[in-house]
């Protein structure tokens, strides 16, 4: 008797304090647990795949860059090179005022600048010895009686210089204070080493 009043406590109290427990939470997690946790790791995810900024705006705003910088790069090279083109347009005509290489010649032969193609007589002829302008003869051509002392105390005064100077057709008679030469031929001065001249540049 005492144990059927026993087992009806027991389904009493079991009816009573286990009523509300649910057998799928015993078994695992309630479907709104699982929804609840997948739609965090959606989140998740949709967090991580997607920045702040979108992509294509991010390269748009590179590109742009890019490109101002190769523009303003462009401009900086077309303006250095027309100025050095310049530059070189002007030293080329600083150039061609002055003779390579420097000829000497007879009277027979054209004055002005020389060149390669054109041997032409130099008439701006400076010794780098003396710093003095070479003086010219025409139809002229050095004694044998000139020497360096009287070109020291003569030059650069060509009336006196002429008392040396024999009359010769043709030829052309040269001299600065410490040189003098006599020639018929257009003569390149890299020939005539012993003479220390050089075009001082001619003059438009």
């Amino acid at each position: 008797m005492e144990d059927d009043d026993l087992d009806e406590l027991l389904d009493e109290i079991e009816r009573t304090f286990c009523k509300n427990v649910s057998v799928s939470a015993a078994s695992g997690p309630s479907n709104e647990t699982l929804n609840s946790g997948k739609d965090s790791t959606v989140r998740k995810k949709d967090s991580l795949s997607k920045p702040k900024q979108p992509v294509g705006k991010v390269l748009e705003d590179i590109d742009a860059l890019l490109e101002e910088l190769l523009e303003e790069d462009s401009q900086q090279l077309k303006t250095e090179s027309e100025g050095g083109s310049e530059e070189k347009t002007r030293s080329c005509q600083a150039a061609q005022r002055k003779c390579c290489p420097v000829f000497v010649g007879g009277s027979s032969v054209v004055s002005g600048v020389g060149t390669v193609t054109s041997k032409r007589s130099c008439d701006q002829l400076r010794c780098t010895s003396c710093d003095f302008r070479v003086l010219m003869f025409d139809d002229c051509e050095w004694d044998s009686s000139c020497d360096y002392l009287f070109l020291r105390n003569n030059t650069p005064d060509g009336h006196k210089l002429r008392a040396r100077l024999n009359r010769r057709r043709g030829v052309r008679a040269y001299a600065c204070q410490c040189s003098w030469f006599s020639v018929l031929e257009p003569t390149d001065l890299r020939e005539l080493p012993q003479l220390m001249w050089v075009c001082s540049k001619h003059h438009d």
